[in-house]
């Protein structure tokens, strides 16, 4: 297959996709794993504000969201820094983050579900043992948390992936913008866009196979009913 020399283009917009979904992927697990907690809190001021965050992003178009992150970032930036001078946000950065928010808000329903689903019994028998509320959250609740959180998290780090698409309209050079740009050079618009295709569908079937390694592992000494 002729590729007009854009191979190495693709492959490198392969790798900006990776990085992407991973650094949004991060931010978002911390962003779920604080809406979570904020949710099931005694605080009802936190739980507001867990709600509406929630809400809000998970009833947002993600294109939306990373717009209005770029387009907002960028003026936020010109008002309280530039001086008069317009202020850019790294597309990269606004990117990330706005895929970051809307991930995160999906998070926070799997992490509360996951720690609900942790016995009452289990956090009796740390305070019984004498530890703090701090060590039985992390060292007693956070590993039953993850193992029952993976597969919805997994879930939505697969959605993730193909919404790295999105930040391509603002700029970043991902694999949609690479392809797109092979595309209008040599008006070969089928060839690049299958290419596309098939490198989303590797990443997703590598992912899958990651993600079921990993639910694997967490499982083990678990016996099933």
């Amino acid at each position: 297959m002729d590729l007009h020399g854009f191979g190495p283009l693709l492959l490198e917009g392969v790798l900006v996709t990776v990085e992407v979904a991973v650094t949004a992927c991060a931010v978002g697990l911390m962003l779920g794993l604080a809406g979570a907690v904020a949710k099931l809190s005694e605080v009802a001021a936190l739980r507001w504000l867990a709600e509406v965050y929630t809400t809000l992003f998970r009833g947002l178009p993600e294109f939306l969201v990373v717009l209005i992150v770029y387009f907002a970032g960028a003026a936020v930036l010109t008002a309280t820094i530039g001086g008069g001078t317009y202020v850019d946000v790294p597309p990269f950065i606004a990117g990330s983050l706005a895929l970051a928010t809307t991930f995160g808000a999906y998070a926070t329903e799997v992490f509360r579900g996951a720690i609900q689903a942790i016995p009452q019994g289990h956090v009796e028998a740390g305070l019984a043992l004498g530890l703090s509320r701090r060590k039985i959250f992390w060292r007693l609740v956070m590993p039953q948390v993850m193992r029952y959180a993976l597969p919805g998290l997994g879930n939505l780090f697969l959605v993730l992936l193909k919404d790295t698409a999105l930040v391509s309209m603002i700029g970043v050079s991902d694999l949609m913008r690479q392809a797109d740009i092979a595309r209008g050079a040599t008006r070969d618009t089928f060839t690049f866009y299958a290419i596309a295709a098939v490198m989303y569908l590797t990443l997703t079937a590598i992912t899958t196979a990651v993600l079921a390694r990993l639910e694997q592992r967490a499982n083990r000494g678990v016996r099933r009913a």
